[in-house]
């Protein structure tokens, strides 16, 4: 026999995806290894039944949303009439063997927590995003190994692979629906794997309901997935991550008649402009700053970052009364702008998901097909006491940091929990309403000798530290005056390090409410 054929690798597991709706899964053991076990099987679908005397927090959860069933009792040999498959998770090796036995009398496969040569399979780690799911096994030589392998196997998916799959399966189910007949099963998984081929994954995933009436059209009129034009919003990049040219798209209409030149399309970056210092910005933000078309920057973004800047600056025109105007404006002008296919960059103070209605921006240019790449920034809530002495953690005084906003959106004071002494409070936006978050700290129980500072300006050439206590910082403020923008900082760390923190770096000793050394 001339033609030869690639030898089997012995030792590995045979993979399958088991279907397991509404199959009787027993589980046995009411830990933390129970729990997870249960979470697979419900996300399978199955129907659960947990043996055990007592449960975890979340099993207990669990069975009050009658997701599981529960006995309340050790594993009794009847347990097993009806049951499709056993999961033990108990630290009696013992009694997890008599099970694993008795599972294999009666032919119902089983799995016995750390005791693999019961096991007729094993968990696998596994990474899960709406229908796609991807298992690694190391056939039980190296699971923490396997661990490590899934999250990179993870993080090369294009964006929206999940949500790609959904939509092709939409797309399919309505194509076998509009031609059903056997006949044609070849034109039906010729015509979509062509689309499946040629289309990026990142474009799929952005497909709406509209879209998919116009592929079932395409479909029906065999057209060429290569040359479809979809006019809807789902407004893809004119190229993917494959490489791959995408089919056009052309974006929805934007509100008072801005609109995007078809087959042009911008792309945006909401870049993190960090405490000040233009040293301090990360390298990828550097980049994006000078490779921009046009940049929107908040008004206090400090003026060494936007010299950096060699496009246009458009900055957002805010006074107080009218942020949604001023919001808008700059929504407006971005569209605009990715409209002409320019490169924008959206820059502000910070890291735009701390307090930066980073979020809020990323949603809006979505629902017009823009996907923002976000670029962090050091964020003033903790890198702006540190750049003054300040660190907001510290062994043996501070182990938890808690980050408030003294500007809420409806003008309400944060909401601040009981005095603790190992926690820092950083408020943000806060220092004009010093006199009444000082009050709100002493309703809460915290001392009036608690340290208090006033970080200003941090990371730029006249950052400033005004030191104090809940008592004194009010007087102190009011004596030496405030340089916008500056932040809170409350808590015992803010003098671990002031022997060092003061010597007149920031302001001299004797104006700071605090002793100077003999």
């Amino acid at each position: 026999m001339a033609e030869t054929f690639r030898d089997p690798q012995s030792g590995g597991s045979l993979i399958v995806a088991w279907q397991a709706n509404d199959k009787a899964i027993l589980i046995v053991g009411g830990g933390s290894v129970a729990a997870s076990r249960v979470f697979n099987a419900l996300e399978a679908d199955a129907q659960v039944t947990v043996v055990s005397p007592d449960l975890c927090t979340e099993l207990k959860y669990r069975v009050s949303r009658e997701q599981i069933t529960w006995r309340e009792r050790n594993f009794d040999d009847a347990d097993l009439d009806g049951v499709d498959m056993v999961l033990t998770a108990i630290g009696d090796a013992q009694e997890s063997r008599r099970i694993a036995n008795l599972c294999k009398e009666k032919r119902i496969p089983v799995n016995a927590a750390d005791i693999n040569d019961l096991c007729d399979f094993w968990f696998m780690s596994t990474h899960r995003d709406h229908s796609v799911q991807i298992a690694v096994s190391t056939n039980s030589k190296a699971p923490r190994l396997a661990n490590r392998i899934r999250r990179q196997i993870a993080s090369a998916l294009p964006r929206g692979t999940g949500l790609a799959v959904d939509q092709i399966g939409r797309l399919r189910k309505r194509i076998r629906e509009a031609d059903p007949r056997p006949e044609n099963s070849k034109r039906r998984m010729t015509w979509l794997t062509q689309l499946c081929d040629y289309w990026p994954i990142e474009q799929l995933a952005k497909l709406d309901s509209d879209n998919i009436d116009d592929l079932l059209n395409a479909y029906v009129k065999q057209s060429d997935p290569k040359s479809i034009n979809l006019a809807r919003n789902t407004a893809p990049s004119s190229s993917s991550s494959s490489g791959v040219p995408s089919p056009v798209l052309q974006a929805k209409t934007i509100p008072n008649g801005v609109s995007e030149t078809d087959g042009k399309r911008g792309r945006l970056v909401l870049v993190g402009a960090g405490v000040g210092d233009p040293e301090l910005l990360t390298v990828r933000a550097h980049q994006a700053l000078k490779r921009a078309d046009i940049v929107l920057a908040d008004k206090l973004i400090p003026e060494p970052v936007l010299d950096i800047v060699n496009c246009e600056i458009y900055t957002a025109r805010k006074f107080p009364g009218a942020a949604t105007e001023a919001q808008d404006d700059l929504y407006r002008r971005g569209l605009e702008e990715l409209g002409k296919g320019k490169t924008v960059v959206r820059l502000k103070q910070g890291d735009p998901f701390v307090y930066g209605r980073g979020g809020e921006e990323v949603l809006f240019f979505r629902k017009y097909g823009y996907e923002a790449e976000v670029v962090p920034g050091l964020s003033s809530a903790i890198n702006g006491p540190g750049l003054c002495g300040i660190p907001v953690t510290h062994r043996g005084v501070a182990d938890q940091v808690l980050v408030m906003s003294g500007a809420n959106r409806n003008g309400d004071l944060p909401s601040v929990p009981p005095y603790t002494e190992t926690r820092t409070l950083v408020i943000l936006m806060a220092v004009k309403r010093l006199a009444q978050i000082v009050e709100l700290l002493l309703e809460t129980g915290h001392p009036e000798d608690l340290p208090v500072a006033i970080v200003e300006r941090a990371g730029c050439a006249d950052q400033r530290t005004v030191r104090g206590s809940l008592a004194s910082i009010v007087d102190t403020v009011e004596r030496v005056g405030h340089n916008a923008p500056g932040l809170i900082v409350a808590g015992h760390v803010v003098n671990v390090l002031s022997d060092a923190a003061i010597q007149d770096r920031y302001l001299d000793p004797s104006t700071l409410g605090l002793h100077s050394a003999e």
